[in-house]
This record gives structure tokens, C-alpha cells and sequence, in this order.
């Protein structure tokens, strides 16, 4: 979970890296490195802390000419964040120098050969065993330095995004992934290199983007060369445009990203159902299901496998698949998924759900289920991300870049998605009426004018953040499909601000989590006036009785709750179904304020990484 940085070509590399660097900040950010290559030497700068850290040091210490270099942001895994672990790192004779995203897992064992062979480490790092390993393999074998980069990632276990570049060759960088992104940028004369497109969007809109256990060799004034890691053989890149703009990763006069993550949801929404919610003809037009409908209908089951929000956005689709469609829906963990043996088979239809793509514990399970024999059926963010190449089918959600780390406008996609795929698939079968089904239709194209709504009350939730924004823990209590909106929540406060937050069924508090409401819990109940309100407003007198402080989200005019609770936050009406893509916004404001206020990086919370593609 680190961001890569590459450049090549006519420029001063050095503001293209740290820029870049800046835009993959959200992929880690436990220390920042940089190496250029200047007047026959490579000349390295890294440090603990931020790119900004690595910027003031490298001006500080001359680290700033060239025009070939390659930059790390890091999200720490093997070794703690220091000046030492950070990358690049050099190879003993200091002429490799190299930046790695993953987990090289059999690290020690070529490290202890290595070290038997003579040669030393000053890091904790998998990396610098990697590329130790190179350099001994292009000395003893007599090899270029693409060849010893290929016979080395043919010797390792495990996940790599990497670049190397050797002194003695300035005009070329080797990049090489297998299950971490990686893409190049197509200049005119020059290449950029980097986990994903942002850090060049405003250079070229044309990428390559590697898949796994590819290579390339990226030279000054040549045409990419790629090739088949395992054997050798060569391969006819794809060179795609991209529909990515600046505007769209810039805050646009926000204070973070997540503010306007959260703000750009109700666009975000309508870009997702944009040419599929087709109103007027009384459609929905997806053709990733259409081109599939057979194995979608003729399921046993469905099998969701995502994980943290995405996981919530799941276990909300799994209430309506089961309401509309009537079919069994099972919602995994993928990192439980992958490591057990899971009984999947012909017959089943797995949903992978990843806003990055690329969640390294979601592509196993993808690949397990279908070297059983399962239909895959991926929701992604990401276009050209690994998991839309590996399913067999797909539907993009088009949320636009998400940069915060804490999920937002993701989740809200998400469910949008899968609701119309759920949607097609019960007027297929007949499970619901044709007035049923346009009734849906009709609410789903509001859906986004309701979020906007809701979303004037961020004024009143700051308030109330303002009111519990020293508390120790947090209870969120939902039912039926606004108890994975209650999961969510507590996740949301727990990322950012720090406070530890759990999320339960609302009926669930008697069989434990009771035990500690008092005058210094707050509870964040979920009471819209669908599905079991009478149910939840028990609840609620349960909490009340304990002298718990309430904040309720609830149905715009609510009698009820209002009159119990401490603190009311009021929605547009919707139907039961639709209720979590309204009642998860005044829980997104709360968190963000929250975390503002305790004085969080709410875009960049400790020890997270917004794409997790590593285990």
C-alpha cells in the first residue's frame, strides 16, 4: 500500500515526482523518499513523515536535478517508518536503486543466501533484499539489468509494483507488477510511471496499464517494450486513454478531500445510473448483467465477497437482493473468504465489490472462485483496475477518483449499483410488479435531490459533533437495511477521528451491548419511519431509560423518536429500500466533524492506506 512515482524524459524530474507523490499521499504516508539520476550518479533523498517533509529536505540537501527519477510514498509493512526503511533503496554497490509497493513474502530466506554471499543490509526491508537479489543475479549471471529483474521476481513469492533503474543505463527504468497496480504514462518523448493515473493526468491521457506478472522496460525516446514475466514471452501493449481530469483530484476550495467526497455524492450517484436508469423507456440498461442474465437467474445463490466498506455496501445489498429477487445472498469477508474452503461452485454467482479495484485479499477471492467454477461479477470504481480485468463481467460505479481514505461517495455507488442490478433482475423474473418497478425507478432518480437535501443539514450535525466530540466510545444502532448503514458509521468514526465506535442490529443491545449505556454514551440511532420503526422506538426508550444520549436519524416530520431523543437529524422519505443512501450522509458529516474538531487528519488517518494491496 504505497504510491509509485516514475519519470523519464526531457523534464526536470524532481517537480513532476513530488507532485505525483502528493497525489498518491492517500496510498501511504509514513515516509516519502526520491532518487534522481544527475551527471553519472544517483542521488537520494528520503526521510520519516510526509511528502512535504521530503520536499524541504531534498531542497535542502541539492537533491533536486535530473531528468530520470523514480519517488516513493510509503504505508509501512516490513520494518517501522524511518529515514532507513523509507525507499528508494540502493543495492550494495549503490548503482540499483529502486522503489516497491507489496510484500515479498520468502524475503528472509534469499536475504540469509544473500547475506552468505557477502552481502549486507541496513534496512528492516523486504525491498532491499529485492534488489540485492537483482544485483547479484545481473554480477553472477553476466545479464542486463531486464533480464536479472525478470529472473529475480521469477525466484520471489508474493506481491510486487516495482522500478529500478541502474546507473550505469540512465536512459531506461524496469517496472514489473504482479497483484499491485502500476501504469505508465505515454508522453511525447517521455514516460511517467505510477500506481495509478493521477500523479500524470495532466501530461498525457494515455497509459499503459500493466497486468499481472508483465514487465516492462521504459526507455528515453523508444517505444514501451512488454513482456511475460514467467516466459519470457513478448507482449503488444494496450495503450488506452483515460477519462480522468485534473479538476476531478483537486479539493476545489474544499478543506479535504473527504468534505468534497462527501459533498460531490448526489452527482456522483446520478453518474452511476446515467444511461442505465432509463426513466422514460421503463428500463434499466446494464449490459454486464443483460450479456449474463441466464447465470444471474439460474443462481442458487449469491455470493457477495468485498471488504470494509465495501463489505457494508454488500451486507446492504444482500437485504435487497433477498427482498426483490428472492434468492439466497451470502456477504463474505474476502479475506476470510480466500483462506478457508469455501464451498463455491458452478451455479453460483460471486459479486466482488472494491472501490479501488485492486484490494489485494478481494482479487484471491475472485481468482478462487473461479478456478471452482463460479460466475464472477465485479463492482469497481477503477476503470482498467485489475478486478474489472479479472471478472468475467462488471459494472463500474463511476463515483469519479475517491482520494480521502474513508469511503464516502464509494459506498453510496455502490449501493446504487447493485440495487439496479437487483432491480433488472426482479422484473425479470416477475418478482415484482411493473408498477412496483417503476415506482423504484422513479425514487431512485430522486434519490440524488434527496441526498443534496439531507446534506443541508451538515451545519446542524457540526453542532452536534461539536457536543460529543471528547467522548471515549459510540454505539450506532440500526435495523434491517440500516444496520449495515449503522456498521458503516461506527467505521467511519473509528478511521478518522479515533474513537472507538461499534455498530448493531438495534434489537442486539439487550443481548449485551446495554450493559454500557450510561450518561456518557452516546447512541446513534438509525429510526426512519419504514420497516420496524415501531420496533426501534423501543429501542430507543431502552437507551433513554439508561440515561444514554441519543442522536436520531430519522424521517423528516418524525413524532416519535423525535420526542425521545437528545438530538435529531431529519431525512427526505424514501422508500425502505433506498433509506441507506440517505441515512449514511448525516453519519459521513458526523465523523468528518468530529474528526475536524479533535484535530485529525481526516484525509490521512494513522496507520491507514486508502487501497489495500497488500494482506
Amino acid at each position: 500500500m504505497c504510491g509509485i512515482v516514475g519519470y523519464i524524459g526531457e523534464r526536470d524530474a524532481f517537480p513532476i515526482i513530488m507532485k505525483g507523490l502528493q497525489r498518491l499521499e492517500y496510498r501511504g504516508y509514513d515516509s516519502a523518499g526520491v532518487a534522481l539520476y544527475n551527471k553519472g550518479l544517483i542521488e537520494l533523498c528520503k526521510t520519516k513523515g510526509k511528502v512535504d517533509d521530503l520536499r524541504v529536505k531534498a531542497e535542502s540537501e541539492g537533491v533536486v536535478q535530473g531528468n530520470i527519477g523514480i519517488g516513493h510514498t510509503r504505508w509501512a509493512t516490513h520494518g517501522e517508518p524511518n529515514d532507513t526503511n523509507a525507499h528508494p533503496h540502493y543495492s550494495n554497490s549503490g548503482e540499483l536503486a529502486i522503489i516497491h509497493n507489496g510484500i515479498i513474502e520468502n524475503y528472509a530466506t534469499i536475504k540469509e543466501a544473500l547475506i552468505n554471499r557477502g552481502y549486507t543490509f541496513s534496512s528492516d526491508t523486504d525491498t532491499e533484499v529485492l534488489v540485492n537479489l537483482i544485483e547479484d543475479i545481473k554480477i553472477n549471471k553476466q545479464v542486463k539489468l531486464g533480464k536479472a529483474v525478470q529472473m529475480a521476481l521469477n525466484e520471489v513469492v508474493g506481491a510486487y509494483a516495482i522500478a529500478v533503474f541502474d546507473r550505469k543505463k540512465p536512459d531506461e527504468i524496469i517496472v514489473a507488477k504482479l497483484g499491485s497496480p502500476l501504469a505508465i504514462g505515454v508522453g511525447e518523448d517521455e514516460f511517467f510511471i505510477a500506481s495509478d493515473a493521477s500523479p500524470f493526468i495532466e501530461y498525457t491521457n494515455n497509459a499503459i496499464y500493466l497486468e499481472d506478472e508483465q514487465m516492462a522496460i521504459v526507455r528515453k525516446g523508444r517505444d514501451v517494450r512488454v513482456r511475460q514475466i514467467k516466459s519470457d514471452a513478448p507482449v503488444d501493449p494496450y495503450v488506452q486513454e483515460l477519462k480522468l481530469n485534473l479538476e476531478q483530484i483537486e479539493k476545489n476550495g474544499y478543506d479535504h478531500f473527504m468534505l468534497k467526497e462527501i459533498y460531490e455524492q448526489p452527482e456522483a450517484i446520478k453518474d452511476t445510473y446515467r444511461g442505465r436508469l432509463r426513466i422514460n423507456d421503463g428500463i434499466i440498461k446494464m449490459a454486464g448483467v443483460e450479456d449474463n442474465l441466464e447465470k444471474f437467474l439460474n443462481a442458487k445463490r449469491i455470493i457477495i465477497v468485498a471488504c470494509g466498506t465495501s463489505w457494508h455496501a454488500g451486507l446492504v445489498a444482500e437485504y435487497i437482493f433477498e427482498e426483490l429477487v428472492r434468492v439466497p445472498v451470502e456477504v463474505e469477508y474476502a479475506s476470510e473468504f480466500r483462506y478457508r474452503n469455501p464451498i463455491v461452485g458452478p451455479g453460483d454467482v460471486v459479486i466482488a465489490i472494491s472501490q479501488s479495484g485492486e484490494t489485494a485479499d478481494t482479487l484471491a477471492a475472485i481468482k478462487l472462485s473461479k478456478e471452482k467454477g463460479a460466475f464472477v461479477f465485479g463492482v469497481c470504481n477503477v476503470v482498467g483496475s485489475t478486478i474489472s480485468r479479472e471478472t468475467h463481467a462488471g459494472a463500474y460505479t463511476h463515483a469519479g477518483p475517491e482520494i480521502g481514505v474513508a469511503s464516502t461517495k464509494a459506498f453510496t455507488t455502490q449501493i446504487t449499483v447493485l440495487t439496479l442490478i437487483a432491480l433488472k433482475l426482479a422484473k425479470s423474473t416477475g418478482k415484482i410488479t411493473n408498477s412496483e418497478f417503476h415506482n423504484y425507478l422513479a425514487e431512485m432518480e430522486v434519490i440524488p435531490n434527496k441526498v443534496e437535501e439531507t446534506l443541508k443539514s451538515d451545519e446542524h450535525v457540526a453542532a452536534i459533533a461539536d457536543i460529543y466530540k471528547d467522548a471515549g466510545n459510540c454505539l450506532y444502532l440500526g435495523r434491517g437495511y440500516n444496520f449495515p448503514v449503522a456498521l458503516e458509521g461506527a467505521l467511519k468514526l473509528k478511521e478518522i477521528s479515533y474513537i472507538h465506535a461499534e455498530g448493531y442490529p438495534a434489537a442486539e443491545m439487550k443481548h449485551g451491548p446495554i450493559a454500557l449505556i450510561d450518561e456518557q454514551m452516546p447512541v446513534i440511532v438509525i429510526a426512519t419511519k419504514k420497516g420496524h420503526y415501531e420496533k426501534v422506538v423501543s429501542n430507543v426508550q431502552e437507551i433513554k431509560s439508561r440515561k444514554g444520549k441519543i442522536i436520531a436519524v430519522v424521517t423528516k416530520g418524525d413524532k416519535d423518536v423525535s420526542a425521545l431523543a437528545d438530538h435529531v437529524i431529519e431525512v427526505p422519505e424514501t422508500d425502505e429500500l433506498l433509506t441507506p443512501l440517505l441515512t449514511t450522509i448525516p453519519l459521513q458529516l458526523l465523523s468528518y466533524h468530529i474528526a475536524v474538531m479533535r484535530g485529525c487528519n481526516v484525509d490521512q488517518p494513522r496507520n491507514l492506506a486508502k487501497s489495500v494491496t497488500v494482506e
